[in-house]
C-alpha cells in the first residue's frame, strides 16, 4: 500500500491543528462572554377604558427594558375580584378608587406604590350616522338627554359594580333622569363593551368616557356631562407585590413618553 507522502501528512497536521484552534476559540468564548439577562415578565391588571393607551405605553416599555407585560384588560370590579381569589398579578390600575381602596383593604396591594394616576370625562355618544342636534346637547338640565333616548337602549357598564356604570349612574342621578331611563338601560361587563353596542348599532345611545371616544371609533359624541354631576374620575394604580420590574413599571407610567400616550387617548395626567 502505498504510504501518504511527507506533504500530505503536513497539510493533514496542519489541518487538524487549525481546527482544534477554531474549536478552542469558540469554547473560550462561549465562557467570557457576558449572557443576558433572561426577560423577565410583568402582569398588569388595568381597567378596560385603558386598553388602547396601555397597548402603545407597553410597547415602548418592551422594547427600552427588555421584559415582557402581559395586560389583562376587564371592568375593575372583576380584576379585583380576581386579585382577591389568587390571580397572579403585578400592577393593578382601577378607574375608580372604591375599588383600589377595596384591594387595599384586603392588602391585595402594596399601599406604598399607590399612585392617583388619571382623570377622565363622562360623555354620551351615539352611533356615527345620528345627526348631532341643531342646537349644542345641554346636559344640566336633561331635557335634551329625555329627547333624543325615547325608545333607544342606552348602553352602560354595570351600574352598581363597574367605574363607568357608577359614574354614569350618579350623573343621571344627579340630572334627576335614572328612575325615568333605568329601563333603557342596556348594561355591559366594562365601559368598552357599551361602547361597541353602539358602535355596531346595538344601542341606539351609550354613556361612556370621554377618552372612549378618542382616536376615531366609529360614534358621533353628542355631549359631554357635567362635572358636577358624578365624581371625579380618578385612576389610580399600585404594585400587587415588592418585584422591582413592578414598582420600574409603575415609574415608566408617570414618564414623559407615557404621559404624552395618555394624554392623546384623552385621559387627564394627574399630578404627583
Amino acid at each position: 500500500m502505498r504510504q501518504p507522502s511527507r506533504t500530505h501528512r503536513q497539510m493533514s497536521y496542519e489541518s487538524l491543528r487549525r481546527a482544534w484552534h477554531v474549536a478552542l476559540l469558540i469554547v473560550t468564548l462561549s465562557f467570557s462572554l457576558p449572557c443576558s439577562a433572561p426577560a423577565e415578565q410583568l402582569t398588569v391588571f388595568a381597567a378596560a377604558s385603558l386598553k388602547t393607551a396601555l397597548e402603545q405605553i407597553t410597547d415602548v416599555y418592551e422594547t427600552n427594558s427588555g421584559n415582557d407585560v402581559v395586560l389583562s384588560l376587564a371592568g375593575s370590579s372583576l380584576l379585583a375580584r380576581q386579585l382577591q381569589h389568587g390571580a397572579p398579578a403585578d400592577v393593578f390600575i382601577s378607574a375608580n378608587t372604591a375599588w383600589m381602596d377595596w384591594a387595599q383593604d384586603q392588602n391585595l396591594i402594596n399601599s406604598e406604590t399607590r399612585t392617583d394616576l388619571l382623570g377622565n370625562t363622562l360623555v354620551l355618544i351615539g352611533p356615527p350616522t345620528m345627526p348631532l342636534p341643531a342646537a349644542a346637547l345641554t346636559l344640566h338640565d336633561g331635557a335634551g338627554l329625555l329627547d333624543l333616548v325615547q325608545d333607544r337602549p342606552l348602553a352602560m357598564a354595570l351600574v352598581d359594580a363597574v367605574p363607568a356604570g357608577i359614574y354614569g349612574k350618579a350623573a343621571l342621578q344627579k340630572l334627576g333622569l335614572w328612575d325615568r331611563l333605568e329601563s333603557h338601560v342596556a348594561q355591559t361587563d366594562n365601559v368598552r363593551t357599551a361602547l361597541v353596542l353602539v358602535t355596531q348599532g346595538a344601542a341606539g345611545l351609550g354613556v361612556v368616557y370621554g377618552s372612549d371616544v378618542t382616536g376615531g371609533p366609529n360614534v358621533t359624541q353628542l355631549a359631554e356631562f357635567p362635572s358636577d354631576s358624578y365624581p371625579p374620575i380618578i385612576y389610580p394604580a399600585a404594585a400587587t407585590n415588592s418585584r422591582p420590574e413592578a414598582t420600574a413599571f409603575l415609574a415608566f407610567l408617570r414618564s414623559p413618553i407615557a404621559k404624552e400616550i395618555f394624554v392623546r387617548q384623552g385621559f387627564v395626567v394627574l399630578a404627583e
